[in-house]
């Protein structure tokens, strides 16, 4: 290492951020595993509840402000409306109102977003307004009209929350199809009832449909989220086998977004859109609007201590520690137990039903603090973050971007804190550049 780059890392202990295409009704596509030829109706839908007290759309107002797009500028059908204001949301955020135009009239897009600017809440509005807006003749279970891809089952977990949320007001079904869990009941589900909207991990959706559990060819709307993760955890065939289930490209709607665009990414998604339009929300803006970001140039040696002290201090609310090993967050996660401190850990290595219940024990408590890998962080969507903690400098400067996402949500502001050890300094470099901006690194503080 050059002795000047050595001394500005490491300095003494003195103190040194349209118009709709034409694309055609969706038709039953001829598929290599054809149905089989009698297929029953879906049972009938549970009885109607009592109706609700009239909601009043004049009771949902919100100022016009030069520069901020409201929803109510977007035309959506009241009941989406008032699952919006139940949310508390009132302007679109950046990639809202940079895609929903483009979206609600019917075009594909390809979206670069990261995690946290609100893409979820884009596709989602998207989806629901266009299967409230056009009802089918004939429905059969099985048949989706929505498919939502995502790359590991927390994520698709809270995108599926999400559309609870936000569609409550309507009668859509909306079901998760994930891996490691609930089998039999995945399987009843979809054989048995009518769903809208199904959010899916590859792995466990080609299962069904290679079983013939649930056929693709009604889709009408298809979501595929965070593709850059997808390609990096090795589910492009399993997805390209799941697009090649749903109807032509021109006879469905197709939402791509991605946190970068690799060429790879760039490549499948203009084999899986149709005359998309791109939207791209830039990562400088996501990674320093609300996050106070500290470096911490530290011993390798010194960073439990640091890092213990930290937590233990009065202002810390939830608090999130990101590595980048499974085994590195299980050991460290065990040290911090033993250091008094109450720590979770997530990671692929632990159990689905451990980590779905660590994940709401972490959201219950106000003070708690989570150890994870970057994967298992992606599905992580838990408002009141106050801290982030990178015990190591990520490998790839775009998940850095990814963790300190978790904190500074829905208008709060939050403190990302990465220790940058001496085996790590030259990744400094890289995370300056794809950033922009200079990082300026300061000693860690001592009691």
């Amino acid at each position: 290492m050059p002795i000047g780059l050595f001394k500005r890392l490491f300095p003494s202990k003195e103190k040194v951020e349209a118009p709709t295409p034409n694309k055609k009704a969706v038709k039953p596509k001829p598929a290599e595993n054809k149905k089989p030829k009698s297929k029953a109706p879906a049972a009938p839908k549970p009885a109607v509840k009592p109706p609700q007290p009239k909601w009043d759309p004049a009771q949902f107002t919100v100022q016009a402000v030069e520069g901020k797009t409201r929803f109510h500028d977007f035309n959506l059908d009241e009941r989406i409306m008032r699952g919006i204001y139940d949310l508390g949301f009132e302007y679109a955020s950046p990639i809202q109102s940079e895609s929903l135009p483009i979206t609600l009239a019917g075009h594909d897009i390809i979206g670069k977003a990261q995690t946290g600017t609100g893409k979820t809440a884009a596709f989602l509005i998207t989806v629901m307004q266009k299967l409230l807006t056009s009802t089918p003749q004939e429905r059969f279970a099985s048949e989706p009209r929505a498919l939502v891809v995502a790359p590991t089952r927390e994520l698709a977990l809270q995108i599926a929350q999400d559309a609870k949320e936000l569609g409550k007001h309507t009668d859509l079904h909306v079901m998760t199809v994930l891996g490691g869990m609930d089998y039999d009941k995945q399987r009843t589900e979809l054989s048995n009832k009518v769903v809208d909207i199904v959010v899916a991990t590859p792995g466990r959706l080609l299962d069904f449909l290679n079983q013939k559990i649930v056929f693709l060819d009604q889709v009408e709307m298809l979501v595929i989220d965070e593709a850059d993760r997808m390609l990096d955890m090795g589910f492009i065939p399993d997805l390209k086998r799941i697009i090649r289930a749903t109807p032509e490209k021109n006879l469905r709607q197709t939402q791509l977004f991605s946190a970068t665009y690799p060429y790879d990414v760039i490549e499948l998604s203009e084999s899986w859109t149709y005359k998309p339009h791109q939207v791209e929300i830039e990562p400088e803006s996501v990674a320093t609007e609300r996050v106070d970001q500290k470096f911490y140039i530290i011993q390798e040696t010194e960073k439990d201590k640091t890092l213990a002290r930290i937590l233990k201090s009065p202002e810390m609310g939830r608090a999130i520690i990101f590595a980048n090993r499974r085994d590195t967050t299980r050991d460290l996660a065990q040290r911090l137990n033993r250091m008094g401190l109450n720590a979770m850990l997530l990671s692929g290595e632990v159990a689905q039903n451990k980590r779905m219940a660590t994940l709401e024990r972490f959201k219950k408590q106000e003070k708690s603090i989570l150890v994870a890998t970057d994967v298992a962080g992606r599905g992580i969507h838990v408002d009141g973050i106050s801290h982030v903690f990178n015990y190591n400098l990520p490998d790839d400067p775009e998940d850095y971007v990814h963790r300190i996402g978790r904190t500074g949500r829905a208008g709060a502001n939050g403190i990302a804190i990465t220790f940058v050890d001496e085996f790590e300094a030259y990744g400094l470099m890289d995370l300056e550049s794809y950033l922009g901006n200079k990082i300026v690194t300061e000693v860690a503080p001592e009691e």
